[in-house]
């Protein structure tokens, strides 16, 4: 966690050395500081190079001391680049792999910048919420220009260091396989006696069309990103660069930057930061467990789900044998599977080689011996435990030893399943979200008696697959489905008291929600979430549902596949259209039950929908079916849409605060259905010590 100080001939080299990507916490950049000011001091050295150890120049700030006094100490960033930039000694940044954030804005202040191809450059920040703090907004626009520099600095994503090679941002981009400390000596040695030495700050930043530039970056940044002040204000610090001299276009980044870091928006992107991170710690599960091999798969059912969940082995290069119990569904599943590569090449997100490569690996079969090979097996059939018992059994007497079994189901009892087999240990849930090969959840659903290596290969394969794993122990529905069962719950008394589904989903969406509860349920398929009543009629007679969603699948509406649900969809299009039949039928409903409708605010309806995740998330804490509360905010993050800028359900509700929250819980308790407003007992302790779910 330093920088280690080297001379070459007339050169010192300053190495950035902080794993895993040379953050730039305190110590680091204490020692460069003092690298700096000894190469200064030294008559011998004429130039000085900085780069970085290991696989990055600078990730940017040490996330590790994120919210702590050293992330403002002495020196702090700002002291560390206005040493490099005021030095009397030419300095050159050597990049390479990684250069972002305040990476990035340290080779901004360096004399030089030399690279070698393949580095990603890029200012993030907007993506925790913030905006470059350390000069990026004033700095960039000097040397890519405003419409590139606004660009980076709105979206955050990476470019690579060839493609700005003909800009001022590099003197010099190598060429590939250069020993990158070499060359940087001898570009440093060739321009040591170089006076005056170049400041990215004496640059100006000038555009023709300067003001229509910016007000189209607002508008694309208001249609994309509403309710992220993040980008707005990346747009008025790089507008600052054009309008502003320097010194005062860098007061007013500091100003906008602190706005922000004190802003709930940040404070949830950067809890999602953190909670993504240690998602994947169990605590029983050591880091250096030895994983079981994950060379081949294989997936149990061709429906879309299967189809999605093999995409996704196939997009990791592992070959997959794909099995269904017919010809003629396995032909239509390996169809679905072409069909959406073939989508994804047309939109350029793939080329024809990488198709033909993944398309490959694919093989179909009708014959469970076809499976014993695979190190891993995923069934993806219908939701109903007979039938996945059957799969198992199936699976069980042909698998290999050690292979890994995994069933998607989203709410049925894992143990069960894995109790037909003779190998409970190498049982797991695998719960992927529709669309599979899309969405970025995996719920790992851990069984009574998996093995810790089977948990710690599945977390393992979540990374593989570029997905964010999510360890649930065993219950109806695990974390997201339980959860969203009490949301769906409340939407439908909302219809029965007075709402219609357009203002509740309309409402929903305005917070934030990818997609209000019944634009949902006709995606998922109303007939889903019938089978699930259904079984809790059986299971829970006590539970109490609207039957407007039961009365919605009687009128043969069943969600988008239908071309009907909650709404009207037409052919090949996914907009939802209100339907008057349905609305009548609502109304009509309350009526037979004998409710007067009434007006319901969207406050209440926003209230009603998120504390009755959280209620039933802090459940699922008591009972360890989480095993944090951040948990829990990454599922409805990564799998149901909720919205980022507020960090996740249990975020939100810390946000809210629990004292408020548990008081708008007593109102909603004196309504219709009241008991499902009782308060979990972990959040009417928290409430009542002042405490939170996170920490």
């Amino acid at each position: 966690m330093t920088a280690h100080y080297q001379v070459h001939g007339a050169v010192a080299v300053i190495t950035l050395d902080n794993p895993p990507v040379n953050g730039m916490g305190l110590a680091t950049r204490t020692a460069a500081v003092a690298g700096i000011e000894r190469a200064l001091a030294d008559d011998a050295v004429r130039a000085i190079v900085i780069t970085g150890a290991g696989k990055a120049f600078s990730g940017g700030a040490d996330i590790r001391e994120f919210n702590s006094p050293k992330a403002l100490a002495e020196p702090t960033l700002h002291t560390l680049i206005a040493t490099a930039e005021s030095a009397t000694k030419p300095v050159v940044a050597a990049i390479h792999t990684i250069c972002m954030g305040g990476g990035l804005e340290l080779s901004l202040g360096c004399h030089y910048r030399v690279a070698l191809p393949g580095a990603k450059i890029a200012l993030p920040e907007v993506k925790l919420g913030l905006l470059p703090g350390a000069g990026g907004t004033q700095r960039l626009p000097r040397v890519l220009g405003l419409e590139p520099a606004l660009q980076m600095i709105v979206t955050g994503e990476p470019v690579l260091s060839e493609q700005l090679a003909q800009t001022p941002l590099f003197d010099r981009v190598f060429e590939p396989g250069a020993d990158l400390i070499a060359s940087a000596i001898a570009f440093a040695d060739s321009i040591a006696d170089v006076r005056p030495l170049p400041k990215v700050r004496a640059r100006a930043v000038t555009h023709p069309q300067a003001d229509a530039v910016l007000q189209h970056a607002r508008a694309q940044a208001l249609a994309r990103a509403p309710g992220y002040p993040a980008p707005l204000e990346c747009i008025a610090t790089v507008g600052a660069a054009v309008s502003m001299p320097f010194e005062q276009g860098m007061k007013f980044e500091r100003e906008r930057f602190m706005h922000l870091i004190q802003g709930t928006e940040s404070k949830a992107l950067r809890h999602a930061f953190f909670a993504e991170r240690v998602a994947g710690k169990v605590p029983d599960v050591p880091a250096d467990t030895a994983l079981r091999p994950l060379t081949s798969a294989a997936v149990v059912g061709a429906g879309m789900m299967g189809v999605g969940i093999a995409i996704n082995f196939l997009n990791a290069g592992m070959p997959v044998a794909l099995l269904e119990t017919s010809q003629h569904a396995l032909d239509k599943g390996l169809a679905s599977l072409r069909t959406l590569y073939d989508n994804a090449v047309a939109k350029g997100r793939l080329t024809p080689e990488q198709l033909a490569q993944r398309v490959a690996l694919v093989r179909g079969t009708l014959d469970y011996a076809d499976l014993a090979q695979a190190d891993i097996v995923v069934e993806a059939v219908f939701e109903d435990l007979a039938v996945k018992q059957a799969v198992f059994r199936a699976l069980d007497a042909v698998a290999r030893p050690g292979a890994i079994l995994a069933t998607n189901t989203s709410t049925l009892d894992v143990d069960a399943i894995a109790a037909v087999t003779g190998r409970p240990q190498d049982v797991l849930g695998l719960h992927f979200f529709s669309p599979a090969h899309v969405m970025k959840l995996l719920e790992i659903v851990r069984g009574r008696e998996t093995a810790v290596d089977v948990i710690a290969t599945a977390l393992a394969l979540s990374k593989k697959l570029r997905k964010t794993g999510v360890v649930a122990r065993v219950c109806d529905g695990f974390i997201g489905n339980r959860m969203i069962e009490q949301y769906s719950r409340q939407a439908g008394f909302l219809l029965e008291e007075g709402a219609l589904p357009a203002q509740v989903d309309a409402a929903a969406e305005r917070f934030g929600f990818a997609m209000g509860p019944f634009r949902m349920a006709d995606l998922a398929g109303n007939d889903i979430g019938q089978a699930i009543r259904q079984r809790r009629a059986v299971e829970k007679p006590e539970l109490a549902y609207s039957r407007t969603a039961d009365l919605l699948c009687a009128m043969g509406r069943l969600g988008q596949k239908t071309g009907a649900g909650w709404y009207d969809y037409r052919p090949g299009q996914r907009t939802p259209h209100p339907n008057a039949e349905v609305d009548a039928m609502i109304v009509a409903h309350s009526a037979q039950l004998g409710l007067e409708r009434r007006e319901i605010a969207d406050r209440e309806i926003v209230e009603r929908l998120v504390y009755a995740l959280v209620n039933e998330g802090a459940r699922i804490l008591e009972e360890g079916i989480a095993l944090r509360a951040s948990d829990i905010d990454m599922v409805y993050l990564t799998g149901y849409g909720f919205p980022a800028y507020r960090g996740g359900p249990m975020f939100y509700a810390d946000t809210v605060g629990l004292p408020a929250v548990l008081a708008a819980m007593q109102r909603f308790a004196a309504g219709r259905h009241g008991d499902a407003w009782t308060p979990a007992p972990l959040l009417a302790r928290l409430a009542a010590e002042g405490g939170r779910f996170n920490g």
